[in-house]
């Protein structure tokens, strides 16, 4: 009961059952990523007549992180490369770095030096602040 609650009254939790509908009728499953991403288009490749371009979209694994999407499929969902990753050798470049799930807002969050939530208290100032005056 409370998974079809979440399904029909959330849309940040993976699929609503609009998406899940558009998908079983229109889609075609394209792959998944190492994150349990899943990629879809639209059936045969088919250009939408409205966008005059394919269909893609993802249906995330648990909650709808836009940044857990991998460069790879990122490129190709952008429709900045038309070969999708499971159809190529996907070999991602030196510059590339490994998904790092987005931590704002969390304990995790980067915190610059002079952040009160750094380390609890504010430092002192350094006297090369002058304040403006007209």
């Amino acid at each position: 009961m409370k998974s079809f609650l979440l399904k029909l009254f959330t849309w940040w939790n993976s699929q609503t059952f609009g998406t899940q509908f558009w998908t079983w009728k229109y889609g075609e499953k394209v792959g998944t990523d190492e994150f349990g991403n899943t990629y879809f288009r639209t059936r045969g490749g088919k250009i939408d007549p409205t966008l005059l371009f394919q269909r893609r979209w993802v249906i995330y694994n648990g909650y709808a992180e836009a940044s857990s999407v991998p460069p790879s499929w990122h490129g190709w969902l952008h429709h900045t490369v038309d070969v999708p990753p499971t159809e190529e050798n996907y070999q991602p470049r030196d510059w590339q770095k490994p998904h790092r799930a987005n931590l704002t807002g969390t304990p995790g969050a980067y915190r610059p030096s002079g952040s009160t939530l750094a380390s609890g208290h504010r430092p002192k100032a350094t006297g090369d602040y002058k304040a403006w005056s007209p």
